[in-house]
């Protein structure tokens, strides 16, 4: 797998803005919508009313794209990931944020460190056996009440599976529902579990955002954020 991830190092963003072109959207505009939600994460879950005090972790972070969108948004955050060209990548991209290589599933933090863990459509490239494990881990870095928060691709969004058939990358995914994800919450541990749906409009304004939210619960965006706290 970290092979795969090393050999698309250069070519990440045209990769993906590739398999999103049919939707005449940039790839900024999702990776803004995801950085809008974890910010309001943060203030939600009561980490901090601007993420100030909050050290967050990007568990399987590639090349860092997320991360120019999250600046200010944490005292801290640091990321890791499986493939080392990818790292070398994010270092150079974004010397703010600390990176890791991570070459196992056990996460190269202490217990306990994080007040907020979070993987971004990073699931779904983890074998289904492996995905207890991948969750038990976040939960083991994170501080008593501190946050996970998975966002992942929503199988039933049939514009969602064409964007993952047309990704190389995506080849092997398997993807899982907000039910599947919140249950291996429930299973590792994790508490208070919410899962909201996102992404069904094309546009970033309040007003668009105001209607997915009314529609969150309902299996519609293209992708999902699953919340819960250890």
């Amino acid at each position: 797998m970290s092979e795969l991830f090393d050999s698309y190092r250069s070519i990440y963003d045209e990769t993906v803005q590739g398999s999103i072109r049919f939707s005449g959207l940039k790839h900024d505009f999702f990776l803004k919508a995801k950085a809008e939600f974890l910010r309001r994460v943060v203030v939600e879950r009561g980490l901090g009313p601007d993420g100030s005090g909050v050290r967050a972790l990007d568990v399987g972070c590639g090349v860092g794209v997320l991360h120019p969108f999250l600046k200010g948004a944490f005292a801290s955050l640091d990321g890791c990931d499986i493939s080392p060209d990818s790292i070398l990548r994010a270092r150079e991209e974004n010397p703010g944020v600390m990176y890791k290589v991570c070459s196992s599933l056990t996460l190269p933090y202490d217990n306990g460190v994080f007040d907020l863990a979070f993987a971004s459509c990073v699931v779904h490239h983890v074998p289904p056996a492996s995905w207890l494990a991948f969750v038990r881990e976040m939960r083991r870095v994170l501080r008593p009440g501190g946050v996970a928060c998975i966002i992942e691709h929503n199988p039933y969004n049939p514009l969602t599976r064409l964007a993952v058939f047309r990704c190389p990358f995506d080849r092997d995914a398997v993807l899982l529902s907000a039910a599947k994800t919140a249950s291996l919450l429930q299973m590792t541990g994790f508490t208070n579990i919410r899962s909201e749906h996102f992404l069904l409009l094309p546009s970033g304004r309040p007003f668009a955002r105001k209607v997915e939210r009314m529609l969150a619960r309902l299996p519609l965006g293209a992708q999902y954020v699953s919340s819960a706290r250890a």
